[in-house]
């Protein structure tokens, strides 16, 4: 077994901590984020770092890149070490801008912070251009059980991969085994979940917030449902500030595509108590006499924190609504409890597998300081790719051109573009017109491999699930 593999039980990083008495070295560090909810876990995970890593914070210009509002939220409340990035974010960088810069100077290690697709071009560059190249580190924010094959096929090569909870990275090694992955995942307290102490002083606690996803539920007619059930909430307690409160204001983007924001889906004879509001998701919580969500990783701060929550269950329990990891946590509830002003308290038994594991668990900044020293002497080695398509440099700059859009201004990526885009397109007719001639008799759920989902994630079709 390698020793890469070796890493992953979760043993070598506190193994490798510092001899009492031994000044550790200095480290810089590097954060590259794009989107919003990207940009609030890289900033956040990297203020949990160790003392002694020196942190920059870098944003990379996307289709999807979130705004200097979005940013000034996500930012709030970050280690000083990262400069005021909460009042002034740094402007977005092309992805050449930003491996020129690691190429000028190349940091210890460099956190990719990123949506899927461009997290992948964004390592792939570094492993081929940067000299004596950093340590790679990359993850997922917020809850991300089930396991996706997408977010291990696009990170595959990142040396560390950090998720939160020992259930997710039970989860992530079996996938990732199964489809040929190393594993190479490593555990950190989710930034949000962590106890933050006494809210700001003289806020009084008025507010039912309710944490907007912008794809759950996907339908305009389940949306206008939640809405209705908000502003029955209000109606029933006009004591209460019920805040629907939003990730994005109109033109800004986010990690996933919004198409029924919920701003526009308030009627007009709503409550007057029924508000619409942006900003930090924390100042929100230090208002909230509760929070209500389908699956928002605003749930876990508010637990933190101590505020009843309710997920709502009124579309099931699925995979696509993200809420499967709630089952049996004491935290599910329907909109007549919410109505009725009815929310839950976490049960103590599900907490330490699912985000509030103790901290003295986390792995992930030993693991990083074991994989430095590793380049410091020259003993890192390159963790291989998931993909296996053909198309060398062309293909390349398929995917370099499908994660940036019109942001990658290569002449060989318009190249691929211009062969990519025909060829794809037949591609999906052709599936097409299978799935129509498929004889009635033939099951239309078939049994899901792995070595089909690496198919499917490797048109890395835009627009679909960027995680």
């Amino acid at each position: 077994m390698s020793a890469a593999a070796n890493d992953d039980t979760g043993t070598a990083g506190r193994e490798a901590r510092h001899p009492a008495g031994t000044p550790p070295r200095r480290r810089r560090v590097v954060g590259l984020v794009d989107t919003d909810s990207f940009a609030k876990w890289g900033a956040h995970l990297l203020s949990a770092a160790p003392a002694h890593w020196s942190l920059e914070l870098l944003t990379v210009a996307t289709p999807r890149s979130a705004s200097p509002a979005q940013l000034r939220a996500a930012f709030r409340d970050v280690d000083a070490r990262l400069g005021p990035i909460d009042l002034a974010p740094p402007e977005p960088l092309s992805v050449d801008e930003v491996v020129a810069r690691l190429q000028a100077d190349p940091p210890d290690a460099v956190l990719v912070s990123c949506i899927g697709p461009v997290a992948e071009v964004l390592m792939d560059q570094v492993l081929r251009s940067v000299p004596r190249r950093p340590v790679l580190v990359s993850g997922l924010p917020g809850i991300s059980f089930p396991a996706k094959w997408k977010g291990v096929f696009l990170r595959a090569r990142a040396d560390l991969f950090v998720l939160h909870s020992h259930r997710e990275v039970r989860e992530y090694r079996s996938l990732a085994t199964a489809g040929g992955v190393e594993p190479s995942f490593a555990l950190a307290t989710l930034p949000f979940a962590r106890s933050t102490g006494a809210p700001r002083a003289g806020v009084v606690r008025d507010s039912v917030v309710f944490a907007a996803q912008p794809s759950v539920p996907a339908e305009e007619d389940d949306r206008r449902r939640v809405v209705g059930w908000l502003a029955d909430t209000a109606r029933a307690h006009p004591e209460w500030r019920v805040v629907v409160k939003t990730r994005a204001a109109a033109g800004e983007q986010q990690t996933h595509r919004e198409t029924f924001p919920y701003a526009d889906l308030v009627p007009a004879d709503a409550p007057s108590n029924l508000v619409v509001e942006a900003g930090p998701m924390s100042m929100h919580l230090d208002r909230a006499v509760a929070l209500v969500t389908i699956s928002s990783t605003a749930v876990l701060e508010a637990v933190a924190r101590g505020v009843p929550a309710v997920t709502l269950t009124d579309f099931g329990t699925s995979r696509s609504l993200i809420n499967e990891v709630f089952v049996d946590s004491g935290l599910e509830g329907t909109a007549d409890d919410l109505v009725q002003g009815r929310f839950g308290t976490v049960r103590a038994e599900w907490m330490a597998d699912n985000y509030f594991h103790h901290a003295a668990d986390d792995d992930w900044a030993d693991r990083a300081e074991d994989l430095m020293r590793r380049r410091d002497a020259g003993s890192l080695v390159d963790r291989p790719a998931a993909r296996r398509s053909r198309g060398g440099a062309l293909r390349r700059a398929w995917e370099r051109r499908n994660a940036l859009g019109d942001h990658d201004r290569s002449v060989i990526g318009r190249v691929a573009a211009l062969i990519g885009t025909p060829i794809r397109a037949v591609k999906r007719s052709v599936r097409q017109v299978r799935r129509v001639m498929r004889p009635a008799s033939t099951p239309i759920v078939a049994p899901v491999s792995v070595e089909r989902l690496r198919h499917r994630d490797e048109e890395l079709v835009t627009g679909r699930d960027a995680r």
